[in-house]
């Protein structure tokens, strides 16, 4: 079983089969692309009017059903090139150049521009003193890798590749998230001991956002916030809320125009309220980790990890600290809903697939994983590679972005049409995850599809690809995968209904109602 299937039409499925017919010397020009609506602001409008933007993700599947597997889509201010087949996303890997770009958000960076700390004459002029300075440093709101280009881009690139997604690099945080996830599931196995029947059914989607902030802080500051006890704290409670208000007011603004952004005021507003919340909360635990650090050091983590990513940032010195800690608001800000969301439909599915669920803890237990083993978990994340499957099937169905995008910087061919360079283009990942060509019976939820011999290339996208892949991919999968070994050690999942969960786009796919599981320790 799994998410709602895809029926094509006949011209849309010959298309994806026999490719597009060619012009005039092989290739159609782009002009001659097949276009979704008339006008880019009738489009707009119209999302705007009948609350289109959380259905934007079956908008583009409808998109591919009429038109083919590549379409031009134009909404206010958005033009771009859908794509649906691997191949073309390979193409655009190919095309990318030295400096990747992806589809920058002009609220975000408007939010940065407006917030921006300068130093006065004071301190311009050579006068100031040193802590005045860094106090600026540490309080200027500047572009992390997520809004930056170009070589700014690639300098802040090359210096946290080293430090966050390098395997070494990683793996020096592992017994961090692995520390947590087994306090979760202590704290949940309390939980479950203490219900009549020993059953305990529930929303998880609040558990889970507490473990992935208490996860994500230590991993980036390498201190606890003490939240798998009960509910979230005050100030871990409010970052929270400015994070489900950030993305929730992102999406209408997304298709506007810088100088349209303040066309609405509330709005505009709250995203700025919003976006101010998550740095204060990101600011006040940089500046702890600072003030230590100018002290001799940031405190010491389990396995001898010093402080977390921040302070290994600080003591390989690589990075100016307006950088470093532009960086680290957006992991703080990045780290919590994109690891949350995908736990909870993989919980969900596992709840209403056995079978899956048996095999993947028929893994652990013959890797040593399961409680009592003699290895610790994070020894044996290589020995696991049904679990990873289970999560790659997680995000073929439920990817955390419903696209990736580029800009290639040379003309490029994408289903016989020439692209020219410089023209926004997206892989459809919703759409692509869900197509009978791509996947066949799409509809499963079968995680040994990434285990046999079909060629997956192109195909788990996920967290991107190239030089300009997430740069918390590895961080975020040992997260999910120590979680996952954790409770599958512990506890058996059901799901109180199997129907299909209806998925809504706030930015990120999130399920429309959170499903219930029920939670059963395995003695």
């Amino acid at each position: 079983m799994g998410a709602p299937g895809w029926v094509w039409g006949r011209g849309a499925r010959r298309a994806l089969s026999s490719g597009v017919a060619p012009g005039p010397g092989g290739l159609r020009p782009f002009e001659e692309m097949p276009r979704a609506g008339p006008n880019r602001w009738v489009n707009l409008l119209r999302l705007w009017s009948r609350g289109g933007f959380q259905d934007f993700h079956r908008r583009m599947e409808g998109g591919f059903q009429r038109l083919g597997p590549v379409y031009r889509d134009r909404v206010g201010s958005l033009d771009c090139v859908n794509v649906l087949l691997p191949r073309d996303a390979a193409q655009l890997l190919w095309a990318e150049g030295p400096f990747p770009r992806r589809m920058g958000i002009a609220a975000w960076s408007a939010h940065r521009s407006l917030r921006a700390h300068r130093c006065g004459l004071f301190l311009l002029t050579g006068m100031g003193i040193a802590a005045w300075s860094a106090h600026r440093s540490l309080r200027a709101h500047r572009c992390g890798l997520f809004l930056l280009n170009g070589p700014a881009w690639r300098s802040d690139r090359l210096a946290l590749n080293r430090a966050v997604l390098s395997p070494a690099g990683a793996r020096k945080f592992l017994p961090l998230l692995d520390s947590v996830a087994r306090d979760f599931a202590e704290s949940l196995r309390g939980r479950v001991r203490g219900t009549p029947g020993g059953a305990l059914t529930i929303d998880p989607h609040p558990l889970l956002f507490r473990f992935t902030l208490e996860a994500s802080s230590y991993a980036l500051y390498g201190e606890r916030l003490g939240l798998l006890g009960g509910a979230a704290a005050g100030g871990a409670q409010r970052f929270l809320g400015a994070l489900e208000e950030m993305l929730r007011t992102t999406l209408p603004l997304l298709f506007l125009p810088p100088p349209l952004l303040r066309l609405h005021p509330p709005l505009w507003q709250r995203h700025l309220r919003a976006w101010d919340t998550i740095f204060q909360h990101a600011d006040e635990n940089i500046q702890r980790i600072y003030r230590e650090f100018c002290r001799g050091g940031p405190g010491g983590g389990p396995g001898g990890v010093p402080g977390g990513v921040l302070a290994e940032l600080l003591l390989q010195g690589q990075l100016p600290l307006p950088s470093i800690k532009a960086n680290v608001t957006e992991f703080t800000a990045g780290g919590v809903d994109t690891t949350a969301i995908p736990l909870l439909f993989t919980l969900f599915e596992l709840g209403r697939n056995p079978g899956v669920q048996r095999a993947l803890r028929e893994e652990l237990r013959a890797a040593g994983g399961v409680s009592g083993g003699a290895r610790p978990l994070p020894e044996l994340l290589g020995a696991l590679p049904l679990l990873k499957a289970a999560i790659k099937e997680t995000l073929r169905l439920y990817p955390v972005g419903i696209t990736v995008q580029r800009y290639p910087a040379t003309d490029v061919v994408l289903h016989n049409y020439r692209v020219p360079a410089g023209t926004l283009c997206q892989v459809a990942l919703y759409a692509m995850g869900r197509c009978p060509d791509v996947f066949p019976h799409p509809e499963r939820y079968d995680p040994r599809r990434w285990l046999g011999k079909d060629d997956t290339t192109f195909k788990a996208l996920a967290f991107g690809f190239g030089a300009r892949q997430c740069i918390g991919r590895r961080l975020a999968e040992a997260e999910m995968l120590l979680f996952l070994a954790h409770v599958l050690s512990n506890f058996t999942i059901e799901a109180v209904s199997t129907e299909d969960v209806p998925t809504v786009f706030r930015f990120i796919l999130m399920p429309e109602k959170s499903p219930l599981l029920t939670f059963r320790t395995l003695d």
